[in-house]
């Protein structure tokens, strides 16, 4: 997102709005920055079935732009954009919890695929590719993405409950690290979160949300600390600790990994 005034003038506006609150000023970075509010909820909305409305994601989204620029702190030194998605999306996601939008049929669906899945694994004691389960639910192409994309649909909004309290109380909700998997093969997708749970087994939230935000997110260790009110030097040090106990799991064992891999 590209503001459409300068750096210098943008600088000076966060400095002065967080200096008087000024409301104009606060409806003026609202303008600045709306266009993430567009572009998280056009993303959501792109794995949701087609009765969810965009424009009632975008009205819940500005709720998060409000709160994300008024505790927006300029002193942490992290990108206002990185700060902001976060509370965009979670907004977005509490909003659905509360209208409890999924249709009866949407979960119907959404059931039939987990069941499928459980019945083709517990027959050939491995994950079912996507072939698989279409072959096995003897659905067309067209119906059965839909059901697939149903399917994602209620993890996602499943996604916005309340997972952890920081040092600062804040609550920090699963949404927060969201993964776009848009693109990917849900079952291989599936794979890789096992393995991520059998690698992280017996890590707090805090320290597995650390890991998913550093390697799968990409985020450094100062917009970590930002996200979870961290310092950096904190979750820098909670990094090497969990690094290290990972180490000796996977010299303690070996053989469990090797046999869930296979």
């Amino acid at each position: 997102m590209q503001p459409t005034v300068s750096r210098e003038e943008l600088v000076t506006m966060w400095v002065e709005y967080k200096a008087t609150a000024s409301e104009e000023l606060r409806n003026r970075l609202m303008e600045i920055y709306f266009p993430l509010v567009r572009y998280n909820s056009e993303r959501i909305a792109a794995k949701l079935p087609d009765e969810v409305d965009t424009q009632d994601l975008v009205s819940a989204g500005v709720f998060g732009l409000v709160d994300a620029i008024e505790s927006f702190d300029l002193e942490r030194g992290v990108k206002f954009e990185t700060y902001c998605a976060a509370r965009i999306r979670g907004a977005i996601l509490d909003e659905l919890r509360a209208m409890d939008w999924v249709p009866r049929l949407v979960r119907s669906r959404a059931h039939r695929l987990d069941h499928a899945t459980r019945s083709l694994l517990a027959q050939n004691g491995q994950m079912p590719t996507v072939d698989d389960l279409q072959r096995h639910l003897k659905l067309p192409q067209d119906d059965f993405e839909r059901l697939v994309r149903d399917s994602k649909a209620i993890t996602q909004v499943s996604l916005s409950r309340r997972q952890f309290e920081t040092d600062s109380s804040r609550e920090v909700r699963e949404i927060d690290v969201l993964v776009d998997r848009r693109g990917t093969d849900p079952m291989e997708e599936a794979q890789k979160r096992d393995i991520r749970d059998l690698m992280t087994r017996g890590l707090t939230r805090a320290e597995r949300l650390i890991l998913i935000l550093y390697y799968y997110e990409q985020m450094t260790m100062k917009e970590i600390g930002m996200t979870l009110d961290l310092s950096e030097s904190r979750v820098s040090q909670m990094h090497s600790a969990i690094l290290e106990r990972l180490k000796a799991q996977l010299t303690l064992k070996p053989l469990e990994i090797e046999e869930f891999a296979a």
